[in-house]
């Protein structure tokens, strides 16, 4: 299996099996963290689609100081935190479940059990929907994409630092989020 430099290299050279290669190797992994920053299907793909063009196009400017997928997620977050600046803020419990769809089931758990889990998803992603950009991003890549600091840190080009304190400030805003979606499901 070639690496990514490989890949990288003969893509440049006009190889476009190689970038399609590259393609297949992370789109369903970003396409996944996508789901989860912008909190709708349908605008992850296409976000996920703006991203592979801009990177397909912008291949020759890679300079490699970071790894291929980070410069990847780097562009396609760029590209979401664009679409949400210019999109007007709504969500509910209900708009979070239509666009997600239905959350993967654990067959042998109690048919009460998936339905509190799937509640419970969708409120997550209710309150993930209400903070702010740099704050989801934050926490989709430590919580749900399970990255380091470091990586963090160099996907949205940060400090360390600033990763820990925004992580913490994303923590206690989802929080507060989490305790308002909840209490409006309860009223």
């Amino acid at each position: 299996m070639k690496d990514d430099a490989q890949l990288i290299d003969e893509a440049l050279a006009g190889d476009g099996a190689a970038f399609g290669q590259l393609v297949t190797r992370y789109q369903d992994r970003l396409y996944n963290s996508l789901v989860h920053v912008v909190g709708s299907t349908d605008t992850a793909y296409d976000v996920l689609q703006d991203a592979l063009v801009q990177a397909f196009v912008k291949l020759s400017t890679f300079q490699r100081a970071s790894g291929f997928y980070t410069w990847l997620y780097r562009i396609a977050f760029n590209l979401a935190a664009t679409r949400r600046r210019r999109q007007k803020p709504t969500v509910s419990v209900d708009e979070a479940r239509e666009s997600l769809g239905q959350e993967p089931v654990d067959r042998a758990a109690a048919p009460g059990d998936r339905l509190e889990r799937q509640e419970r998803a969708c409120q997550v992603q209710a309150g993930l929907a209400r903070i702010s950009d740099e704050h989801r991003a934050i926490l989709v890549l430590r919580e749900i994409d399970e990255r380091s600091y470091e990586e963090i840190a160099e996907i949205l080009d940060l400090p360390v630092g600033t990763i820990r304190s925004r992580l913490h400030r994303a923590r206690l805003q989802l929080r507060e989020q989490l305790k308002e979606v909840i209490h409006e499901d309860v009223t």
